[in-house]
């Protein structure tokens, strides 16, 4: 599959979504059997928020071992979340990466809001601080802030050695998108 195949099936995943039509898919023991004997042969790598709102599973209708999920408050990645992308890509031979930010994102809104953090959650907003900076005076700041941290995101993924290797290879694509909770869309941004 190629990254724009992988892309359309995507799309069209969520547009099931969106019209509430989804897709039967097979969860019980025949499918876990065949993962089991078979190993998982999924056809995107998402790095999305651990918002509890955001299911990538269920938002683009796919089913157990269809996609490979990464997850982090504010969808940023460090050393081990690129270690998950560099095997979904090198490893299972994934064809695309897709940075998946959403509206109403917690870790945006509580960096863009500020006040005094604490612990690992100071790294995840110092993560999206830079997004902030570039954005600050935006008369959404909230939505623009969202937007940037996905790009900045993957752009950092397109700095990794392992990844910017197989771009060159012409192997791997890294796309940013958003996730409109109340409509339910995804819109892949524009390269």
């Amino acid at each position: 599959m190629t990254a724009a195949e992988a892309i359309e099936k995507l799309k069209a995943g969520n547009g099931r979504f969106v019209s509430g039509k989804q897709s039967d898919k097979e969860l019980g023991a025949a499918k876990r059997r065949d993962l089991t004997e078979n190993g998982q042969h999924p056809f995107a790598v998402i790095v999305c928020c651990s918002d509890s709102r955001v299911a990538p599973e269920i938002l683009f209708d796919q089913g157990l071992g269809d996609i490979f999920i990464i997850r982090t408050a504010g969808n940023v990645v460090d050393d081990i979340g690129l270690g998950s992308i560099e095997y979904g890509a090198e490893h299972l031979n994934v064809p695309v990466i897709v940075v998946l930010g959403h509206e109403k994102c917690g870790a945006v809104k509580a960096t863009v809001d500020g006040g005094e953090m604490h612990g690992c959650i100071k790294a995840i907003a110092d993560k999206i601080k830079p997004s902030l900076e570039k954005v600050r005076t935006s008369s959404d700041v909230y939505g623009a802030c969202e937007d940037e941290n996905v790009r900045t995101t993957v752009a950092e993924i397109k700095r990794n050695p392992v990844i910017a290797e197989l771009i060159e290879e012409d192997r791997v694509t890294v796309v940013g998108a958003k996730y409109a909770i109340l409509s339910g869309v995804v819109t892949f941004f524009e390269n």
